[in-house]
């Protein structure tokens, strides 16, 4: 038996979660996780080494490997054969996890793999204990939390979503 593998990390959701292939009646769908999503976006868009991006994911060379290997094998057959390609769940967790409170202004970061498994909508403000919050992306863009966001976690909280 496998033993479970920690959280790949990943930058953020995609913003698209489905393609469709023009004029499809019978439409097969081939299911792509975001960690697989994001194994794509570090080897073949940013370019970079597979040691850099195991790093950048937070998981050993090999394990980036078998997750770039399947995300391309999932690609191309939904290309070849016309599926759609529907991403969703997997076995990740958040990288960027900085929030501005929205009633005191404070700025916090939540670790990606914190104790207990919180993604960051679940916790309050650590000043005033207020739930308004927006989260900071890396270029300095506040995007506003609700609770509809939904992110595999794997070794960090017990569960994954498929």
């Amino acid at each position: 038996m496998s033993r479970r593998r920690c959280c790949g990390l990943i930058e953020e959701l995609p913003s698209i979660k489905r393609f469709v292939p023009d004029n499809q009646a019978n439409i097969v769908v081939s299911e792509l996780f975001l960690e697989e999503v994001e194994s794509l976006r570090l080897k073949d868009i940013e370019g970079l080494d597979q040691q850099l991006c195991a790093e950048a994911m937070g998981v050993s060379r090999a394990t980036f490997q078998r997750i770039l290997q399947r995300a391309r094998c999932k690609v191309a057959s939904a290309l070849v054969y016309g599926q759609t390609i529907l991403i969703k769940g997997g076995n990740y967790m958040l990288k960027n996890r900085v929030f501005e409170c929205s009633d005191c202004s404070h700025v916090w970061e939540v670790e990606p793999c914190e104790k207990g498994g919180k993604h960051g909508y679940e916790i309050p403000c650590p000043t005033c204990g207020s739930m308004k919050k927006m989260k900071i992306t890396a270029e300095g863009v506040k995007h506003a939390c609700g609770g509809g966001h939904h992110q595999g976690s794997g070794c960090c909280g017990g569960h994954e979503h498929k």
